[in-house]
């Protein structure tokens, strides 16, 4: 059949362009992730997060000044408001924490004085202040729910040393810190996942940024999207033991199952975020005098990607959640924060997606997202149904 034929009906979207953008790009064949141009390898490690969310916003990569100006602007925004902090001390403490957080943005809305400013520069304000703090949010949520009092945000740190601090209430050490910080530059952004056309899309209805972003964290929410990492984790800790991954690996195999953090529905290679992951999962292994789930993770994906080589006939590959579970437990972090630490990231993202759809940043013009389907209700035949009056049912 030739492509153009080939129906996209109940696809998911597979394979169907909606839209043009100007911020990132998946190389899936060659396992590039792109952000404005920039290869995000490359700035892993070499940037600060601060500096890829202007990259995001401002579609460049700013000069020193500008940086300092730039952080100086997230720092002076990551405090809440303490009416939030009551809501949710108010919360039950076993709530999900995705669900704390998706809470709290619309919450944040009514707080910004811009929200009925329809501009492109209040939009960005926006961007800026949901950005500084979902780290604030996160951190403030785990401390609640055990018991403690939220640490203040310190205005002197990073945004990843910050949302560390506020989580333990020490400050990490600046090898620690710039760890963390290359997991929010690779979690950044990544063209157009279920998260981002959530936000997309709700941004198409002209609805403002807080309405947006809170479609594209309830999208993370879900299990097929978000937590990838969280499972791995889970995954990593019912294996317990290096000696045990051929049996694991045989079963899972065996009944059908899916070794997590293996396979991506866009890269046809590893993903390119793992390779710089692993190294640090097993420098804080090693710098805990532990290396257990660097090595227990090394070796399911060598296990796991023969096993299946041998079972199936064809290669699987790696994925960015394989090595930053390991990563993120290493540093003390709950597994159930796994996946609110990648929207502390994805929110620069969302936000510049926001932003490109509702001023038209890649387009001729907006345009309100109205996809059509394809009816195949069949109740009272060919036709439609007689109308019964309840009494005579």
């Amino acid at each position: 059949m030739d492509d153009a034929c080939k129906p996209v009906l109940n696809t998911g979207l597979r394979g169907v362009t909606i839209a043009s953008t100007k911020i990132s790009d998946v190389n899936g064949a060659e396992g590039k992730l792109v952000y404005r141009g920039y290869l995000a390898k490359d700035l892993a490690g070499n940037t600060s997060f601060e500096e890829v969310v202007y990259l995001l916003l401002f579609e460049k990569l700013p000069d020193r000044d500008q940086l300092k100006a730039f952080k100086r602007q997230i720092a002076e925004q990551r405090e809440l408001p303490e009416q939030i902090l009551s809501a949710m001390k108010a919360m039950p403490k076993d709530a999900l924490p995705m669900d704390i957080l998706q809470a709290a943005v619309p919450m944040l809305a009514t707080y910004d004085p811009d929200i009925r400013d329809t501009s492109v520069e209040s939009a960005t304000r926006m961007a800026v202040r949901l950005t500084a703090k979902f780290a604030t949010i996160v951190a403030a949520w785990d401390r609640i729910r055990n018991g403690k009092e939220p640490i203040a945000p310190d205005p002197e740190l990073s945004q990843a040393a910050n949302f560390l601090y506020m989580l333990n209430g020490e400050a990490p050490d600046d090898e620690l810190a710039g760890f963390f910080d290359a997991c929010l530059v690779l979690h950044a952004e990544h063209s157009f996942n279920a998260s981002t056309f959530a936000a997309r899309e709700v941004a198409s209805t002209k609805a403002h940024m807080y309405a947006a972003v809170a479609a594209g964290v309830g999208s993370l929410s879900g299990p097929l999207h978000g937590g990838a990492n969280t499972r791995v984790m889970q995954m990593l800790l019912a294996i317990g033991d290096v000696d045990k991954v051929d049996d694991y690996v045989a079963n899972i195999l065996d009944t059908g199952g899916v070794i997590m953090g293996l396979g991506h529905a866009v890269y046809q290679v590893d993903d390119p975020r793992a390779h710089i992951l692993a190294p640090m999962s097993r420098a804080l292994g090693e710098r805990a005098g532990d290396t257990r789930w660097y090595d227990l993770s090394k070796a399911l994906e060598v296990k796991g990607k023969a096993a299946f080589k041998k079972r199936k006939g064809k290669d699987i590959f790696v994925n960015v959640d394989f090595y930053s579970a390991s990563l993120y437990y290493y540093m003390g972090i709950a597994v159930d924060l796994f996946t609110p630490i990648f929207a502390i990231s994805r929110i620069a993202g969302w936000a510049a997606h926001v932003i490109e759809e509702q001023y038209g940043g890649a387009a001729a013009k907006p345009a309100l997202y109205r996809p059509e389907s394809d009816y195949i209700g069949d109740y009272c035949g060919p036709d439609e149904c007689a109308f019964v009056p309840l009494d005579k049912r």
